[in-house]
């Protein structure tokens, strides 16, 4: 694969690539290329956490890239999730949340063995070079800028937090540059903490990005798109100029247990979630079902496979999803037809996450997480 290849399949299936043309020069010059995306440890693991992350993750690895996951407790702990116990946190971390990553790149046709994990708590131990990378970060970014990032949280920015939060997106950055990642990968809502570290990078001291050459570079910033949950809206017919607000208000949750599908979730719950989901007739711009098809259906399997009655117009095998967009929106396919056969396709793509949690330790550590959840609604 050559450069200009490996590039398409880096920049495809991806919302924006912040360092498009600095992407090409590394790919070019043969530069080790480090990937990371980081993650809370705040629950479950849905399709977007999941399948939309790892399938993005395959196409690195398959670009030649070197990939990593970078399990965030700490930063979980500032968010208050899971009690905000540092030690359960740790736990769910190594425990299922690693198990669930790696079930989703096997879901997705990825390799799980050629993904690297590191935990915030080992990375940050003894580490007196990550804190001044903290420190020197936070010199070089104004407070009503890290105000601002707290949404990369799922925070308000206007809203009345402990001071703890405002240190997440400095260690979020810092984390970057500790590891020197080159790749800076995550969904869109993490986009204001990679700005940050872009516009840091050329400003660093103690821990600066460096290349082969011994020059300082900003790291890129690849953001995948946000899927949405199966919730209608609260604004129907929804005004073109608040789409993009109302999408990120309805991206998927695991809050909202029954607008989101989870890696493990049995045949009977993903029929039964999809069946009650949000998929109105001939709607095409926002259709969280079409959105998964086009997100999940064809990246994987390249086909969506519709079954149904004679009198309805019988099989059709669709090959591309601009063909499945173009029936839909002609009323030639019937909205419980589509989310049947999406329903179909998702309940064979999540077999192998579906499998692994089924049995022995994996099933021992959702049914934890499970009792732990419960306990801390």
């Amino acid at each position: 694969m050559n450069a200009e290849e490996k590039f398409e399949l880096v920049k495809r299936n991806t919302e924006e690539i912040l360092g498009e043309e600095d992407l090409k020069k590394l790919l070019e010059s043969k530069e080790k290329l480090k990937h990371y995306i980081g993650f809370e440890i705040s629950g479950k693991i849905h399709l977007g956490s999941g399948l939309m992350s790892m399938l993005k993750v395959k196409d690195f690895m398959d670009a030649g890239i070197d990939c990593s996951v970078f399990l965030a407790d700490w930063h979980t702990w500032i968010n208050d999730k899971l009690g905000g116990n540092p030690e359960i946190i740790k736990k769910i971390a190594v425990g299922y949340f690693k198990e669930g990553i790696m079930a989703s790149l096997k879901c997705v046709g990825g390799d799980p063995k050629k993904l690297k994990f590191v935990l915030g708590s080992d990375l940050y131990h003894n580490n007196d070079t990550y804190w001044e990378t903290v420190i020197d970060v936070s010199k070089h970014t104004s407070l009503s800028r890290i105000q601002r990032s707290i949404t990369i949280m799922g925070r308000k920015e206007e809203g009345n937090v402990d001071f703890a939060k405002m240190i997440y997106p400095p260690m979020q950055v810092a984390d970057i540059f500790i590891q020197q990642i080159n790749i800076a990968h995550a969904g869109l809502d993490q986009r204001k903490a990679q700005v940050i570290a872009i516009d840091v990078a050329p400003k660093l001291s103690f821990c600066p990005l460096i290349n082969k050459k011994g020059e300082q570079i900003k790291p890129i910033a690849i953001h995948h798109k946000l899927i949405l949950g199966l919730g209608k809206p609260s604004e129907w017919p929804i005004k073109k100029e608040n789409i993009q607000e109302i999408w990120s208000s309805l991206k998927m949750s695991k809050s909202k247990p029954d607008t989101c599908i989870f890696i493990h979730d049995s045949t009977e719950e993903i029929k039964r979630k999809i069946s009650k989901a949000f998929c109105p007739e001939k709607e095409t711009e926002f259709n969280p079902i079409l959105d998964w098809a086009k997100s999940f259906i064809f990246p994987i399997k390249d086909k969506l496979q519709l079954k149904r009655d004679e009198k309805f117009g019988g099989n059709k095998l669709y090959n591309s999803y601009h063909e499945l967009e173009k029936d839909f929106a002609n009323g030639k396919l019937h909205p419980m037809d589509l989310k049947n056969a999406v329903a179909d396709s998702l309940i064979e793509i999540l077999e192998p996450a579906r499998e692994h949690f089924s049995k022995g330790a994996p099933k021992k550590m959702l049914d934890e997480l499970d009792k732990l959840l419960k306990e801390f609604a």
